[in-house]
C-alpha cells in the first residue's frame, strides 16, 4: 500500500506542477556572404569585374579587387573613360546596334578580345580610317559583345563609366598608380 500511495503522490505532483511555456527557438537568418567573399572565374567579364567592384562599401575593397583582377583591358578601360587627353573619334550618345541576345559566356566576343581593336575609336589610332568605316567597325564590334560589356564600352566612349558604375577616379589612381595620366593625344 504504501507503494501505491507514493505513485498518486507522484503522478499528482506532476499533474499539479504547471508545464513551463514552450519557447520555440527561432533561427536567426543566415548572412549573406559579402560580396568580397565571391570569387570570379579565371578571365571574368569586365561587367563582372566593374559590377563586384561596384558592390563594395568602402574605397579600400574597391581598391583590393580592382587590384586582384588587374589586367590591360580594364586599365584600358579606365584609361580611355577618365583620361581627359584620349580623344575619342566616336560620335556622343547612344548607339543604333542590335543587341546580341546569347547568354552571357556563350557565342560572343568579349572586351579581352576585342582590346586590340579599341585604338581606332580614338584619336592618334587610326586617322586614316575614314568615319562611317570606323563607326561601322565599332558598330560590328557591339553586336558580337554581350549587352552588358557592350554598355560599358559605350559608356566608356562617352567619359561616363562612373554613371554605371560607382568606381571614382581616385579608386582607380591609387589601384592602378602605374599609368601616367595625360599626354595622350
Amino acid at each position: 500500500m504504501t507503494k501505491k500511495s507514493t505513485m498518486m503522490t507522484t503522478e499528482n505532483t506532476l499533474d499539479s506542477t504547471p508545464e513551463p511555456p514552450v519557447v520555440k527557438k527561432t533561427r536567426r537568418p543566415r548572412k549573406k556572404a559579402s560580396p568580397a567573399a565571391k570569387k570570379l572565374p579565371n578571365n571574368p567579364f569586365m561587367n563582372e569585374i566593374l559590377e563586384l567592384v561596384d558592390q563594395q562599401k568602402t574605397d579600400a575593397k574597391k581598391v583590393a579587387l580592382l587590384q586582384e583582377y588587374e589586367c590591360d583591358i580594364l586599365k584600358s578601360l579606365f584609361i580611355w573613360n577618365f583620361d581627359d587627353s584620349i580623344i575619342s573619334l566616336l560620335p556622343e550618345g547612344k548607339v543604333p546596334y542590335k543587341p546580341n541576345q546569347s547568354p552571357l559566356g556563350t557565342d560572343h566576343s568579349s572586351l579581352r578580345r576585342e582590346q586590340r581593336n579599341l585604338y581606332m575609336f580614338v584619336k592618334g589610332g587610326n586617322d586614316a580610317l575614314s568615319t562611317i568605316r570606323r563607326e561601322t567597325i565599332f558598330i560590328q564590334m557591339l553586336e558580337g559583345l554581350h549587352p552588358k560589356e557592350a554598355d560599358i564600352i559605350i559608356a566608356v566612349k562617352d567619359g561616363d563609366l562612373e554613371d554605371m558604375y560607382d568606381v571614382p577616379f581616385e579608386v582607380v589612381e591609387e589601384a592602378y598608380s602605374d599609368i601616367e595620366w595625360g599626354g595622350r593625344s
